[in-house]
């Protein structure tokens, strides 16, 4: 996975897991913008976490659109992380869990019952990962003032609004196709952006 979009276009893989790999520092690695630890954690748990959307959501096209969100959410929330307090694959459930739960919650008729999900809470972060929260986003407001406001407001309602590629290609009146493209070249310009930032 050479970036953060690649999760939702390319297939799911289905790599024999390494019982070698560990999970918690890969996620610590992540937190300092790892790009060789997070393409590691995704061919390390990827199946495992599509097999949770898939199962909450029952749709494989939808499943696969959460994926790409909770890589993203996992590369913005690993600082958040604690190595000891949560086991370091619930944790990542718990993430796409609760993304899966928010999609949920916007149908009008849930596919299963939320309850039937596993139930892994998401850890409440503490003041230090506030802190670095807050400093992280305002980073994220400065990179994406550096976008056009079509592209700053599309990748916003994508992936903090929940919208979806169909909801934005009907708003800005152009193929769906166009819209990936545009958010996936967006994506990138906001890492390389943040990484520029974080020197």
């Amino acid at each position: 996975m050479s970036n953060l979009t690649t999760a939702r276009d390319a297939p799911v893989p289905n790599p024999p897991m390494d019982g070698e790999v560990d999970l918690s520092d890969l996620i610590c690695r992540i937190a300092l913008q790892d790009r060789r630890a997070f393409d590691r954690l995704y061919l390390a748990t990827s199946r495992k976490l599509f097999g949770v959307a898939l199962r909450m959501l029952r749709d494989p096209t939808e499943a696969e659109d959460a994926i790409q969100e909770v890589y993203v959410r996992i590369w913005q929330k690993a600082g958040r992380f604690r190595p000891g307090r949560a086991h370091p694959m619930s944790w990542l459930i718990a993430i796409a869990r609760n993304l899966c739960i928010d999609r949920l919650r916007q149908r009008k008729a849930p596919a299963v019952p939320i309850t039937d999900a596993t139930d892994v809470a998401d850890p409440a972060p503490g003041p230090e990962a506030m802190t670095a929260q807050s400093m992280q986003r305002r980073r994220l407001d400065s990179c994406l003032a550096k976008l056009s406001a079509r592209k700053a407001e599309a990748v916003k309602s994508a992936y903090i609004e929940g919208y979806s590629y169909q909801d934005l290609a009907d708003r800005f009146q152009m193929p769906i196709n166009t819209v990936r493209t545009w958010l996936r070249r967006s994506l990138l310009s906001l890492r390389d952006c943040l990484k520029e930032n974080s020197l």
